[in-house]
């Protein structure tokens, strides 16, 4: 992924998922401190129940987000790819499926800790969270992935009237 201040794509569809992974992985880092704090020796047990609840409010929140920006790229651009490169198999096969396993591992973390939380025990919300920092894992890779392959296939490949359809397709906001 580039660094805060330089942008990588010239596209102006390009850009604008490159900024929403810029924001999504600023989201990222806010509820990933609670995963990591979980992985600490010494936990207390309403501390952890304190932070669990933070956590979830976290990701349900992120979840908006990204829902629209994964939403944005199933329906408008892979799609125009895939005319392109095709469907069946190649990187946006691999792209499609990681965002089928970010959901399952953020779906499982949100369905074990819906429950009372104030009632789970310390073990069960650490094996819950470990779900939610591979859901960060696969999604910090996802972003990479798609930003040194999947983007500039497209700027490569897409025709001018196929660029400014998507830009027009994408110019929403995900917030």
């Amino acid at each position: 992924m580039s660094t805060l201040g330089e942008l990588k794509f010239t596209l102006p569809a390009m850009r604008m998922l490159e900024n929403e992974h810029r924001y999504l992985s600023y989201l990222m880092q806010e509820w990933h401190a609670h995963v990591l704090w979980f992985e600490g020796e010494g936990l207390s047990l309403a501390e952890g129940r304190r932070r669990l609840v933070e956590l979830r409010r976290l990701i349900r929140e992120f979840m908006i987000p990204l829902n629209k920006h994964t939403e944005k790229e199933e329906k408008y651009f892979f799609p125009m790819l895939g005319a392109y490169i095709g469907f069946e198999q190649g990187p946006l096969v691999g792209i499609q499926e990681e965002h089928k396993e970010i959901d399952a591992f953020i779906g499982h973390f949100l369905h074990h800790t819906d429950d009372e939380p104030e009632k789970l025990p310390l073990m069960a919300i650490q094996a819950a969270v470990r779900d939610a920092g591979e859901a960060f894992e696969i999604l910090t890779v996802h972003f990479v992935k798609e930003e040194a392959v999947i983007y500039p296939m497209a700027e490569q490949q897409l025709s001018a009237k196929d660029q400014e359809r998507l830009n027009e397709q994408l110019n929403t906001l995900i917030t």
